[in-house]
Parts: structure tokens; C-alpha cells; sequence
């Protein structure tokens, strides 16, 4: 593995260690970030790995499109995508809310920390 790989791994490695950690105080916007952080953090490890770039971007269905092309597969399906995707702006700051219900609850925190940690295991076996 290469050291960018093992850095940017190691970097969503604690995004997801925070979002448990989030979610078990109650902190729901700081699991959502972290959550979606840590898969953004991951398919750019992925990507690394595969070839030494990544595009700038924070997309999550852009960097598993990417990936798909390179053949680094994400076990992330399309809606969970848009999920992530929909949450990176509003829980960084208060102007909108997550979708789908405009605002952070337990089941989309559970559901997002869930995508994360099935990202990162799978990734995290393929490199």
C-alpha cells in the first residue's frame, strides 16, 4: 500500500471513529460530517491506490463513479450516494437541513454511519 493510501485511509478511519463517537453523545450534524467524511476520505484512498489522483471534489457519487472506472469497486448503491452527498454543506453549516427530513435524526445518523462502515470495510479489504 502506498503512504498517500495509508494516510488518507488512516484520515477516514478517525472520521468514522468520530461519527460512532457523535452519534453516542448525541452530536447528530457532527456524525452526519464525520460519516460522509469518512467515505469521501476512503474512495479517495481507493482511488490513490489505484492511480495516484483522485478529482477535487467532494461528491461521493463522482468519486464512485471514478472509482468504478478504475474497477475499485464501492459496495455504496446510488441512493446512499445522494444521501451523503445531500448532507456534506447543511452539516457543516446551519442555513438548510439533511435530506430527505431537513433535519439531522437518529435514523439518518444510524443509517450513514452504517453506509460508512460497510465503505470502509469493504475498501479497506481491496487495498
Amino acid at each position: 500500500m502506498k503512504d498517500e493510501t495509508r494516510l488518507w485511509l488512516s484520515y477516514a478511519e478517525e472520521n468514522f471513529e468520530m461519527a460512532r463517537l457523535a452519534l453516542e453523545r448525541g452530536y447528530l450534524n457532527a456524525c452526519l460530517q464525520n460519516a460522509q467524511q469518512a467515505v469521501e476520505k476512503a474512495l479517495k484512498a481507493a482511488l490513490v491506490e489505484a492511480r495516484g489522483e483522485f478529482p477535487k471534489t467532494h461528491s461521493i457519487r463522482e468519486l464512485v463513479r471514478v472509482a468504478a472506472v478504475e474497477k475499485v469497486p464501492a459496495e455504496i448503491a446510488a441512493e446512499e450516494c445522494d444521501l451523503l452527498d445531500s448532507i456534506y454543506i447543511p452539516s457543516k453549516y446551519p442555513v438548510f437541513g439533511v435530506l430527505p427530513e431537513q433535519v439531522a435524526d437518529w435514523r439518518v445518523c444510524i443509517q450513514c454511519v452504517g453506509i460508512a462502515e460497510r465503505v470502509l470495510a469493504g475498501l479497506r479489504g481491496k487495498l
